[in-house]
């Protein structure tokens, strides 16, 4: 595998990781040259150290205006250094106070709003006509108006609304939780 040198570290890396140091934004290349000051605006560095340098950029202008790091500009750092989604991080934090019912809720909420849930369904309202219509010849067991259906959709309706409201009541309370951690760090 071709690799290359770094002129920041003397470190050798990969080929596909190579960045050229005139490409690095002015604000991080000033933080390179403060503790590089030999450092020229030629040759190739790693996204690795690329990233380093973006975190502690990052930190020190948060450190800057706020005056200390909190534990969410904490989770914001953390989530650029590990180039990971903020809201992936959010939720996997968060999943380990759930109780079970509220895993639940979520998973219902989850499927329940999905198209899978809306296709799926769509086929299963699609078979039982069919079924009841033309091959019990609409004396089946729910001849037209489908009454049993209808029973049937109401009920999973009855159920799903308050399992969804249940899951975006937790939601609303996880948004205010972080909002207050927020304005306290």
């Amino acid at each position: 595998m071709e690799s290359f040198v770094s002129v920041l570290s003397g470190k050798e890396y990969p080929l596909s990781e190579r960045i050229h140091i005139g490409a690095v934004r002015a604000n991080i290349y000033a933080l390179m040259i403060r503790e590089n000051p030999k450092l020229s605006g030629e040759g190739y560095i790693s996204l690795r150290e690329l990233a380093m340098y973006r975190e502690q950029y990052i930190t020190e202008v948060l450190s800057k205006q706020i005056g200390q790091i909190g534990e969410v500009q904490r989770t914001v750092i953390d989530a650029m250094e590990n180039e990971t989604l903020l809201s992936e991080k959010l939720a996997r934090g968060d999943e380990a106070e759930l109780t079970s019912a509220q895993r639940l809720a979520d998973r219902v909420a989850s499927f329940g709003g999905s198209w899978t849930f809306i296709s799926a369904f769509g086929v299963f309202i699609v078979c039982w006509i069919t079924l009841n219509i033309f091959f019990l010849r609409n004396v089946g067991f729910d001849p037209y108006p489908f009454i049993l259906l209808n029973l049937i959709l109401s009920c999973i309706a009855a159920l799903q609304a308050p399992i969804i409201m249940m899951s975006q009541n937790r939601q609303e309370e996880k948004d205010r939780e972080r909002a207050k951690k927020g304005l306290h760090d």
